[in-house]
């Protein structure tokens, strides 16, 4: 979802979602593959439209329930999530791993790599955990401003559970035991060009390590493979990008030569895999005094990203199949 702490969600519950607006202090920087064949698709798809159905009677009758950043459970879970899984199971073909990484409940910090052009990477990793891990934890993730400068992709965010990438909101999310997910590479990640595929950009200033810190949560690190491949970008149109407000505007082997047939995402082949977490109890008390330990961790987190990246790359073999 674009940027990562550098610039983090409050679950309190009222009855109606608010227009979540930036809040004045958010002004600082920031296993085993358990998944399983999909039987019974049938039956799978008259469920969810008859969920679907009914969170529609519910949000008419006004009743239904969002927190104050917009999250609406019921419609994430009703709406959102299935149609995800479309993509998550037939056309990505996602392979998610680790999920014994994530704990069942309480708050933890998810750090992944970012890339693709649009952010279906961080759909994919939030439907993955949305629909495969026991305890179908909702994925709290933070996203770049220009998100919510979009009119519809930004209340979609919000109602499925996204915020703003600021530091005060990842702290009062994680104080409150959600799951939260960040991209430290933010535009630099998902903006690269296809000749930087799976190289790691700059992990920000160390904002998500800071964040972790504070809070006193674990670290997940988390690979992300499959992503580089849905829009190979081999160019960056920035005239057309200035023009836009954008901070790139790719350039793929199809896009823009085709126009919206072009925009249709390649079906690459993906894995998802959660690493061993990394705590970050013992740094509470003397981080400020030794600012290498925030350095250090991140790093440590970055390390750990991209050698997972080599190793499932290896392992996946065909990009397309």
């Amino acid at each position: 979802m674009g940027a990562g702490i550098e610039n983090a969600m409050i679950p309190a519950a009222i009855d109606r979602p608010a227009e979540a607006t930036h809040s004045p202090e958010c002004n600082g920087a920031l296993g085993d593959d358990v998944s399983q064949p999909w039987s019974g698709q049938s039956d799978g798809w008259r469920q969810q439209l008859a969920g679907a159905a009914d969170y529609v009677r519910r949000r008419v009758s006004g009743d239904y329930q969002a927190d104050e950043t917009g999250f609406d459970p019921a419609f994430n879970s009703s709406v959102l999530m299935p149609m995800a899984r479309v993509l998550y199971r037939n056309w990505f073909r996602v392979r998610m791993r680790g999920l014994e990484h994530v704990p069942a409940s309480g708050p933890a910090l998810i750090v992944a790599n970012h890339s693709g052009v649009l952010p279906f990477d961080a759909v994919m990793l939030q439907t993955g955990l949305f629909s495969e891990h026991p305890a179908h934890r909702n994925l709290r993730l933070l996203g770049a401003d220009l998100v919510y400068t979009v009119p519809v992709l930004a209340n979609l965010a919000r109602m499925s559970g996204h915020t703003r990438a600021c530091p005060q909101e990842a702290d009062r999310l994680l104080r409150a035991g959600e799951l939260v997910g960040v991209f430290p590479e933010g535009f630099k990640g998902i903006g690269k060009p296809f000749s930087e595929r799976y190289r790691l950009q700059r992990f920000g200033r160390g904002g998500f390590a800071v964040t972790a810190i504070k809070a006193g949560v674990p670290i997940i690190p988390c690979a992300i493979v499959g992503a580089e491949e849905i829009y190979p970008m081999i160019g960056n149109s920035e005239p057309v990008a200035r023009l836009f407000k954008l901070p790139y505007f790719p350039v793929t082997p199809l896009f823009p030569w085709l126009g919206p047939v072009g925009a249709i995402p390649l079906p690459s082949n993906w894995i998802i895999e959660f690493c061993e977490p990394v705590p970050t109890e013992g740094l509470r008390a003397d981080w400020q005094h030794h600012p290498d330990t925030v350095s250090s961790l991140a790093d440590q987190v970055k390390r750990t990203i991209q050698l997972k990246l080599d190793e499932l790359l290896v392992e996946r073999g065909p990009v397309f199949s």
